[in-house]
């Protein structure tokens, strides 16, 4: 197991990211966030607080569950468990950021733009990741990375968040 992001380092790319994020759309202005179930919620949440603490704007945070929207999902689990989708704001005209942890082959941020047209045309929709580790099967890039890491396919990224996992930190580990 190699230590790649320790709990001070995973704070500063979140705030980092959030500072990117607020760079790039020039503020908060029909700004949303959008976390992927499970981690990518945990990873909104708090980039939602950092970008609290540098606008003093609270931006809109939704939480999507894609499992129904993957192209994988009965090779994933015979009985998948289905979270909760949660949108209290209207999509229309957003700049929605959708958020999750680990970028891998571009199929699970593929299923969630499948899932936000569900509900709604935003006006653009960005990426935000803390973990790009490559290896892309589809044309999909993120716009705000935490932490590029060059694995190879035999590898696994974890990432654990005190919430979920009772620790923090990102971890590349032999399959």
């Amino acid at each position: 197991m190699k230590l790649v992001l320790d709990s001070p380092s995973i704070d500063r790319a979140v705030t980092r990211m959030a500072h990117e994020i607020l760079e790039k759309n020039k503020g908060t202005q029909d700004l949303c966030l959008m976390g992927i179930q499970t981690r990518g919620v945990i990873l909104a949440q708090r980039l939602k607080t950092q970008i609290q603490r540098i606008a003093k704007v609270e931006v809109p945070t939704g939480i999507l569950d894609i499992n129904l929207y993957r192209d994988d999902l009965t090779r994933v689990a015979e009985q998948p468990v289905i979270h909760k989708t949660e949108i209290n704001f209207d999509l229309a005209n957003k700049i929605v950021v959708l958020v999750d942890d680990v970028l891998y082959t571009g199929r699970t941020i593929r299923a969630a733009l499948d899932a936000l047209t569900d509900f709604g045309r935003p006006k653009r929709i960005e990426v935000a990741i803390l973990i790009d580790r490559g290896h892309r099967e589809l044309p999909i890039r993120a716009d705000f990375v935490g932490k590029n890491i060059p694995t190879n396919e035999d590898e696994i990224v974890h990432v654990r968040f005190t919430e979920t996992d009772g620790k923090e930190e990102v971890t590349v580990d032999q399959k």
